[in-house]
């Protein structure tokens, strides 16, 4: 078993009980223990694949504490695991099984008053887009997926934050293989990558800039020069603003040393409107769109595709809400739908899926969504939060 694993069961088995302290109240500095967690059900029923029945479950223990100084600083630290398992079968002639127990989030930080350092497996995401995002980076979060669950990353994260709301963002990650996003090679994690970012108030918004350098890895694609060392460097600026509606832009420039081909550079460019129009409730409604391009030179446009995203939101109620997503690839007409319709009980969460996918989901990016079968489909989902 992974030594990374063992020490969050450690970890968490020791920790497995709510407590909740505060010592040493006279001189300003407190202790602080907790333990809470995240339980969640599932089915699906996808009656277009050779396997169409699916159950589910994950329990995310979360173990946190956090210790303040006089002068108001902070010391803190998270330990949580991912434990799931997962049947996917025909009744009743096949079947195929999953499941694990795995580090979810493993860090410490140190937080001052303007400034923050963070270390070890942690949740790293930023930018301005909502569903078609060029700056998924660091993480698998599916826009469809109510509990917004992702894997994390190793490596250090340190910010500081202006007086004037401009902040700026620097990290080093080792140790991290899987592609994310819309990467479609591997990082080699035997390179440590880095990268920084820097946001900036403007009038009615803010935009920021964002750098990032890895090593790539081609040995798993077919058809492409094989290497196992590629350093990549992406430029990134995006910016959003709130006006008479919210709009957003996302562009970013990805290029290779090494030449892979049409993979040597790629560009994306997300474009997003957004507007809560006065109906019962308020509605509302987002629509963005992605160019993308591949190309063995910067900037040729030979090889591009647009995919177009409408999510529609609208409370019914204090305890209920709806909401809906749509994705268009113009290119392969490529079509897939999604609703949602949530209710909160006293103490779970209630989820009613149903969904539409292509056989390809381009320009969706790699995530985690476990329903993203082929076909039509329907979901159910319980939540519970301790």
């Amino acid at each position: 078993m992974n030594p990374k694993t063992i020490i969050t069961i450690i970890l968490i088995t020791f920790f497995s009980i709510e407590v909740n302290a505060q010592i040493d109240t006279t001189s300003k500095s407190v202790h602080k223990f907790e333990f809470d967690g995240q339980a969640s059900a599932y089915t699906s029923y996808s009656p277009k694949n050779d396997l169409d029945m699916f159950l589910g479950g994950r329990y995310l223990p979360e173990l946190n504490y956090s210790y303040t100084f006089k002068n108001e600083s902070m010391l803190d630290f998270e330990a949580s695991a991912n434990i799931y398992g997962s049947v996917l079968f025909h009744p009743f002639n096949n079947s195929k099984t999953d499941g694990d127990i795995a580090p979810y989030r493993i860090w410490g930080r140190f937080t001052g008053k303007q400034y923050e350092v963070r270390v070890g497996l942690q949740k790293l995401d930023f930018g301005t887009a909502m569903m078609l995002r060029p700056l998924q980076w660091f993480d698998e979060i599916d826009p469809r997926d109510p509990l917004k669950f992702t894997t994390g990353v190793y490596g250090a994260l340190g910010r500081y934050y202006f007086l004037n709301n401009a902040n700026i963002w620097a990290w080093a990650l080792y140790g991290n293989e899987n592609p994310r996003g819309f990467e479609l090679m591997k990082n080699n994690q035997d390179i440590p990558e880095f990268g920084g970012r820097i946001q900036l108030p403007v009038p009615r918004g803010e935009i920021a800039g964002t750098y990032h350098h890895r090593n790539a890895s081609s040995e798993d694609l077919q058809g492409f020069p094989v290497y196992d060392n590629i350093p990549e460097n992406r430029y990134a600026l995006d910016g959003k603003w709130d006006v008479v509606v919210g709009v957003w832009f996302e562009a970013l420039q990805v290029n290779k040393t090494k030449n892979v081909g049409m993979l040597t550079n790629q560009s994306y460019l997300t474009l997003g409107v957004d507007y809560t129009f006065g109906i019962g409730s308020g509605l509302n409604v987002t629509l963005e769109n992605l160019l993308s391009t591949y190309d063995e030179k910067a900037f040729a446009f030979g090889n591009t595709s647009n995919v177009t995203a409408t999510s529609i939101a609208y409370p019914l109620g204090f305890f209920d809400n709806l909401s809906a997503m749509a994705y268009y690839a113009w290119e392969s007409k490529d079509f897939s739908f999604f609703i949602n319709y949530e209710h909160q009980f006293k103490r779970f969460t209630g989820y009613i899926m149903a969904y539409y996918n292509p056989d390809s989901q381009s320009g969706m990016g790699t995530t985690q969504l476990e329903n993203s079968f082929s076909g039509p489909g329907i979901r159910l989902m319980l939540v519970y939060n301790h």
